[in-house]
């Protein structure tokens, strides 16, 4: 389960790291002052550690971007060039802030949840004082399952054309996206 702290404050926001990260990326494609959030989806490190979110965007009238981010406590040892950037978070601290496809939990718990069919993290709003709410995911996956053994993971940055093949693959659906689309695919090795 993912927990969404509804009265944290965050700096820089998401929205602000996604603006001046984006464009420094090769497969980035738009106008990064016309970003349009379409939608994210969590998973849930088995250690409670790391945060992980994966972002649907478009800028502008660009391609739809597949953005997924790790949030840590601490920095990552040898993934200096992987930082997107550090936040305050008012009720977690500081976090720093990775692209997770170089963070080895986020790779993990992607396999597994390609291999075994799993799902995104059910979302827990904490409203304070006790109270907390489910809040229905906005970005629906799924994984295939099937495949054992060693794998190569390919997660797609542009969604717009042709999915690559896997054998066994993260497929998901957004407000306005009813036809599952390949999000990422495991290859056995």
């Amino acid at each position: 389960m993912a927990i969404l702290h509804a009265n944290a404050d965050i700096t820089p926001t998401k929205p602000e790291l996604l603006a001046t990260w984006l464009p420094t990326q090769p497969w980035f494609a738009g106008d990064a002052s016309a970003l349009e959030h379409l939608g994210a989806y969590r998973f849930d490190d088995p250690d409670g550690e790391v945060g992980m979110e994966t972002h649907l965007v478009r800028a502008g009238d660009g391609p739809v971007l597949q953005v997924p981010w790790t949030y840590r406590g601490a920095p990552l040892d040898g993934a200096e060039s992987h930082l997107v950037g550090t936040m305050e978070h008012t009720v977690l601290g500081d976090r720093w802030v990775y692209d997770a496809i170089a963070d080895p939990v986020y790779q993990a718990v992607l396999t597994a949840t390609i291999l075994t069919g799993g799902t995104q993290a059910e979302l827990v709003r904490d409203l304070g004082d006790g109270r907390t709410q489910i809040r229905p995911p906005d970005v629906q996956v799924t994984g295939s399952g099937g495949a054992d053994g060693s794998v190569d993971l390919e997660v797609r940055r542009v969604l717009d054309g042709p999915a690559p093949q896997g054998d066994a693959a993260l497929t998901g659906t957004w407000p306005g996206v009813t036809d599952p689309v390949v999000l990422a695919v495991a290859r056995l090795r």
